[in-house]
Parts: C-alpha cells; sequence; structure tokens
C-alpha cells in the first residue's frame, strides 16, 4: 500500500508532464500554405486557364518594322480610264466573238463628241489589263475613221500628244505598240497639223531604234509620218533622228 506521500508525488508529476504537453501543442503554429506550395499541390484537372505565354521581340523587330506593300494586288487603285470605264463614262463595250472581239457602241460614233472622249481613248493606250487595252486601242482606231474627224482631233493635239507621248515611254512593248500605232493614224487625220507637236514625240522612237524588233516597225511608221506630214516633215524627223531617209530619196 502507497504511503500519502508517493501518492503525492505521483499526482504532481502527473500535473508537470501533462501540464508541457499542453504547452508544447499549444505552441504548434500552422502556416498558410505559400503561392508555389499551393500550385504543387493543386489538381492538374484544375480549370483555371494557364496565363498565354508572349513570345519575346527580336532586336531585328525594331529595325524591321512591318509595312503594307504598296504594291500588292490590293493596294493599287483603279486607273482613271477603269475607272471611267466601270461608270459607264466609255459609250462601248466589248463584244466577244468566236473568231474575234469587237465594240459594240451605244450610239453612232459620228454623234460621240471627241472632247474629252477621244482623249480619254488615248490615255487608255496605257492600259495592261483586258478589256481595257481592247477598248482603248479599238475605239481611238473607230472614232478616228468617222466622218469630220480632222476638224474635231486637231484642236485636241495640244492635249492627245502628251498623252501619246507617256504611252511611247512606256517600257511595256504592247503599251509601245498601241502608242506607235495611235500616233500614226492620229497622223493620219490631221495631217501637217501634228508637224508642230512631232518633235516631242520623236525621242522615245529614236530610242527604240536601237531594238531590233522594233526598229522595221518605227521605219515604217516614220515613213507614214513623212507620207501624211508633207515635206516639212523629213526636216523634223531628221532633227531627232538623223539616220533616217526620206522615202522621196
Amino acid at each position: 500500500m502507497k504511503s500519502p506521500f508517493s501518492t503525492l508525488c505521483h499526482l504532481l508529476l502527473c500535473q508537470h508532464v501533462g501540464s508541457n504537453v499542453l504547452k508544447m501543442s499549444s505552441g504548434i503554429q500552422i502556416k498558410p500554405k505559400t503561392a508555389v506550395q499551393k500550385n504543387k499541390t493543386s489538381s492538374p484537372l484544375s480549370c483555371s486557364p494557364e496565363p498565354a505565354i508572349k513570345p519575346q521581340r527580336k532586336p531585328s523587330d525594331k529595325l524591321n518594322p512591318k509595312t503594307i506593300d504598296p504594291f500588292g494586288a490590293y493596294s493599287r487603285p483603279p486607273s482613271a480610264f477603269a475607272a471611267i470605264y466601270a461608270k459607264g463614262g466609255i459609250p462601248c463595250r466589248l463584244v466577244h466573238g468566236s473568231v474575234k472581239h469587237r465594240l459594240q457602241w451605244e450610239c453612232l460614233p459620228e454623234t460621240v463628241p471627241f472632247d474629252p472622249l477621244l482623249v480619254t481613248l488615248a490615255e487608255g493606250l496605257r492600259e495592261t489589263k483586258h478589256p481595257y487595252t481592247f477598248v482603248s486601242k479599238e475605239g481611238f482606231k473607230e472614232l478616228l475613221m468617222v466622218e469630220g474627224a480632222t476638224e474635231k482631233a486637231i484642236p485636241l493635239l495640244p492635249r492627245l500628244v502628251p498623252v501619246l507621248k507617256a504611252a511611247l515611254a512606256h517600257s511595256d512593248d504592247e503599251v509601245f505598240g498601241r502608242g506607235l500605232d495611235a500616233l500614226v493614224q492620229l497622223s493620219a487625220v490631221v495631217g501637217p497639223s501634228l508637224n508642230d507637236h512631232l518633235k516631242h514625240l520623236l525621242t522615245n522612237l529614236s530610242r527604240r531604234l536601237m531594238d531590233k524588233k522594233f526598229r522595221e516597225k518605227i521605219t515604217v511608221a516614220l515613213q507614214k509620218l513623212e507620207q501624211y506630214g508633207g515635206k516639212a516633215t523629213v526636216a523634223i524627223i531628221k532633227s531627232k533622228i538623223p539616220t533616217y531617209c526620206s522615202i522621196s530619196s
């Protein structure tokens, strides 16, 4: 049988141990999880979207910024002739035939005012797309064939010559060919009246004479200009093309 003293000691010992256990348990602090810990413990099936990774800019991006291509297919506005044709400003349309194309005039060409239609058609000679190429070439030719074309065309020479000069200076061979044909057609209608403007057109012909594929065509055209312009035309041609041989010599 235990003595009272030993029992008391036992009780005091138990209280001391229990108090230490309580102190230890009360001293434990649960720290909140950090963001890194949350990411590690989060489920891989989380529905929260991950932020998109932005690509890093290269140093060359500052030196070579993206620009709109000015020569793109959709950046070029339509030409003046194409815009006028689309709005119905040219009183004729292309008719596709089984053998060859032709023009259909909305009214008789004799009733159409030359000003500004003849100049507009001359401007269309520089076109490079169908149907503008055919409409301008054939329209210019047919308009000069109407009765009274001489009296109607002569007043327009100051405006026609710069336009024809631009066609003759064009880098496209077909444009140059159409311009040369139009020049001969105009000379046949206005005759010596073209002589006062001829010098402005001969410079481009002289340059193209160096090209073998145009040498014969240009020579024939010069002979036609002399034929329609008279003897005075020879001196004008020789002033720009000294190697030209007159048809009368």
